[in-house]
This record gives C-alpha cells, structure tokens and sequence, in this order.
C-alpha cells in the first residue's frame, strides 16, 4: 500500500486566481529542519513504499537549495522502500537548475491551466498562461513529466468544447477539478460549479473522450471506470484516505489532507515530537473525520455507488455544511457519472456476448472507443 504524505513547504502563492481557496499570502515558508524532522517522523512510522507530494500554494517558492537538500533526504527515508515524488506548482519559478534536479528525483510535476489562453487568464488572472507555458517548456525540455489540471468553474463550464479541443490540439494529458465553495472566506464561492452542471459537464467530456483514447488521457474518467468495475474507489475523491494520506504544513503541523493545511481546528499533531498513529487518532481532526466516516455509513447505506464513492470528499462535505454529517455536495453530479459509466458498460456487456452475425462484415471504420474500453485501457 502506498503512504501519501504532502509537504506543504507554504500556502504563499505569486498568483491570484479568482477562484482560488487553498493560498495565503505571507503564510510562512518551511525550514529545512522541519524536512529533518519529516525523515525522523516517519522512521518507523509505517513500512509501506512512501510517496510524497510537494504542494501548495506554491512550493517553488522555497527556491532551488531546498529541494537540492530535501530530495536525497526523503529518497530513503523509509527503511526497505524508495520514496516516489510528484509536485503541484504554477511554474513560474521554475528555472534549468531546478527543472535538471526534478527530472533527477523522477518528480512528476502537475501544473493547473484552465483552457486557451482567453479562457484560462479570465479565471487565473493576466498572464497567468504565458508563464505557467513558459515553465512547462523549461520543465519538459529538461526531462521533467508534466501533466494538467484543468478547473472548470462556472464561467468556463460554457466553453467546454474549447477547453476539450485544447487538451486534445495539443496531446496534454489532463485532471479535471470543479471550483469549490472555500473554507478560507468567500471569494471562491461564485466560481463554484453547481453539481447539476459538473454531472452533466462530465457525462459530456466523457462522451468526447471515448473518441480520443488513444490520443489523450483523462485521469478522472480512468479512476471512475476503474473504480465501478473493481467496486472500490481508486481516486481519493471516492477513497477512504483516513491515514493513507497525511499533510504537513510549513511549520511541521500535521494534517488529514492539504485541503486543510493551515486551520489550526484540523492539526492532528507536530512531527518535531515524533507523533505514532495511535496519537494522531486521539486529535479531534481525526475525530471530525471518523465522524464522516460514520455519516457516510449510515446516510448512504442504500446508494448504489457507496462502495465506490464514500460519500465523496470529506473536505467537500464540511465545506458546504460547516458540520461531519454532509457527504460532499457534488454527489448528485457523481451519481450521474457514475450511473452514465455503469448503464454503458451493461450495454458494452451486452454487445459483446452476442456472436456476429453472418455476412455482417464492412470495411475498417475508424474505431469508436467503448466504456469496456476504458476500464481495461491502462
């Protein structure tokens, strides 16, 4: 099983998106030490491969020395198993030096734009596109991997064609995020995506998508395949993350998740005092979630998609109610995802375990992808 533990070297971020729920200006940025006590921390923690996450804000603000002392630090720091390293960044500070020493490490970098230019700067602010581009140039030419993420808001959800043409001109391998409601304050909240519009949005995308397997990749739809036909979730959006996933902030406080880095409510811990997992139980984080959990349980118990699922994102739910007792407020635009995928993979079902018909041939067709197609695909 693979520990997921994001470091959150700060929530200072150089841009200003709209819609933005997750940066704080003059947040504080981390000492070296606290990578220091990360590595003590988890010696011992637990046995499994560790993968970590740099995230933020935005991590490069650390600059270069950092990471050239972080990275050879984490590598080992289990006893038996390698770690694996990936980084969420705008890469506006991306430069050779840096980019040389991710393609070193193997970091896989994801980096957020919403679109052509146009649409993508109206959400993200002016110029956002030409710098995060001219980072993902130095990135890729140095060896780096780079991937998408791609929010859809409520404004953009209307040039969801423009947006999929991009992705697909281009051969960009993409994650889909809906704009979210903030637990921060309130200038995200108009940027949301009702659910209504996310259901349909997805039903939509994955209609073109089938067309295009072979020429891009939409995580999202991977994981929801992959997910309804193990009957488990496989994203952590649908995924019982509780202790798989933890988060350290800037100052060695620990979290559930990055979604709640920075609220003093949600610190489970310190890693300067070399906390086990039986001691992260005891906070009242740990408590809030296992609340969830509970809520999930007994409110979903007769939902078709529950093993898959889990009510969603626990952050989404406690978002929307201020309480543990919300499954995230997108489930009715999972429901119609989730139900489109398993009402195409019967019919997919259907077709296959009928013989050919006699004489039926016709000429080589460019080949249509099905939702079977999908789930068996990687």
């Amino acid at each position: 099983m693979t520990f997921h533990v994001m470091i959150i070297p700060t929530l200072d971020c150089p841009s200003n998106c709209e819609y933005c729920w997750g940066s704080k200006k003059d947040s504080g940025i981390m000492d070296i030490e606290v990578i220091e006590q990360i590595v003590k921390w988890l010696d011992g923690f637990r046995d499994d491969y560790v993968h970590f996450t740099f995230h933020g804000g935005e991590p490069l603000l650390v600059g270069y020395e950092f990471y050239k002392k972080a990275l050879p630090m984490l590598k080992n720091t289990t006893t038996h198993k390698e770690a694996g390293f990936s980084l969420q960044s705008n890469l506006w500070l991306i430069d050779e030096k840096l980019a040389k020493l991710f393609a070193e490490y193997n970091v896989a970098i994801s980096t957020s734009i919403d679109g052509p230019l146009e649409i993508n700067d109206h959400q993200r602010g002016k110029g956002y596109f030409d710098k995060t581009m001219k980072g993902y140039k130095i990135a890729t030419d140095n060896g780096v991997r780079v991937s998408f993420i791609c929010t859809f808001t409520s404004y953009s959800k209307d040039y969801e064609k423009e947006v999929y043409d991009f992705f697909l001109e281009n051969g960009y391998n993409i994650k889909l995020h809906a704009a979210l409601p903030s637990m921060r304050g309130d200038n995200a909240d108009p940027w949301a995506l009702s659910q209504e519009d996310h259901g349909k949005l997805l039903i939509s995308l994955l209609d073109r998508y089938l067309n295009d397997l072979d020429k891009i990749e939409i995580k999202d739809f991977d994981h929801i395949c992959k997910s309804s036909f193990m009957r488990r979730g496989t994203l952590c959006t649908f995924a019982d993350c509780m202790g798989d996933t933890l988060a350290i902030g800037h100052d060695g406080n620990i979290y559930p998740c990055y979604r709640f880095n920075g609220m003093e409510e949600w610190v489970m811990g310190n890693v300067s005092d070399n906390p086990s997992m039986e001691d992260l139980t005891k906070s009242k984080a740990w408590k809030k979630l296992e609340e969830f959990k509970s809520f999930v349980d007994e409110d979903c118990a007769d939902c078709t998609y529950i093993k898959f699922c889990r009510g969603g994102c626990p952050y989404n739910g406690i978002v929307a109610t201020e309480t543990a007792k919300s499954v995230d407020p997108q489930c009715t635009a999972y429901k119609m995802i989730f139900k489109e995928v398993s009402n195409r993979a019967n019919k997919d079902f259907l077709k296959s375990s009928m013989p050919p018909l006699m004489g039926n041939s016709k000429p080589t067709q460019k080949k249509k992808y099905s939702v079977m197609d999908l789930m068996l695909k990687r």
